[in-house]
């Protein structure tokens, strides 16, 4: 069977000067971004701390913003694991204390949340050009990949078997907001971090709110 990117993976191969000139750009623009914040992480700051000449930093990137995106992707962590056991409240609360930890311990995953809050990463420019090169688009693949980060562990908890017996049928986009929600919002905002204990309220009175759904959704014999 054929690989489908096998014509793309090709192209690569054919000339591997485009995957080191992404490559060095990438580099400067995350130390940049590591060590000044998104304002250090400018065309000229990239072009000159990569040596990559400006037209061949266009010929990968549209614009600041879509090198910004590949250098937050960069940066990303792994998707955090579930908890392999215990309750669902259990699985829940540890899940919880992981993704806090990871918001608080990485400053630069902070600032692309605040970033991408504000609305500074739109997909592409209006009458940008696409590059034939590039197999996606800097900023949707970080979008998907901050979704995957936050939802995707919660997801394999509640969507199991065992998950869906306990609490029943529930939009799972809510209780993400309702679970990490707070966390974000509270780091973005500069409030006091919520801690362990509060983070075990956040999943009781999940816990408890859908308990009271199911309970009203139950048809008597």
């Amino acid at each position: 069977m054929i690989n489908q990117n096998t014509d793309d993976d090709e192209d690569r191969l054919v000339d591997p000067r485009k995957a080191r000139s992404r490559a060095r750009l990438l580099d400067a623009a995350t130390s940049l971004l590591s060590t000044g914040g998104i304002e250090a992480v400018t065309i000229d700051a990239v072009t000159r701390a990569s040596k990559v000449a400006r037209t061949t930093l266009y010929r990968h990137f549209t614009d600041s913003t879509q090198l910004l995106a590949a250098a937050f992707e960069r940066l990303l962590p792994p998707v955090t694991a579930p908890p392999a056991s215990g309750t669902i409240r259990e699985q829940l609360i540890e899940l919880l204390d992981r993704q806090a930890k990871l918001i608080e311990e990485a400053p630069a995953q902070l600032t692309m949340l605040g970033w991408l809050a504000l609305g500074s990463a739109q997909p592409g420019t209006a009458g940008a050009t696409p590059h034939p090169e590039e197999d996606r688009n800097p900023v949707s693949s970080l979008r998907a990949r901050v979704l995957n980060q936050y939802r995707e562990p919660f997801d394999r908890i509640l969507d199991s078997p065992g998950a869906q017996q306990e609490l029943g049928r529930f939009d799972t986009n809510l209780a993400l907001t309702q679970l990490v929600g707070p966390i974000v919002f509270t780091r973005l905002t500069a409030l006091p971090p919520i801690g362990p204990a509060e983070r075990q309220q956040l999943v009781d009175d999940f816990l408890a709110a859908r308990s009271a759904q199911r309970a009203l959704t139950v048809t008597p014999d």
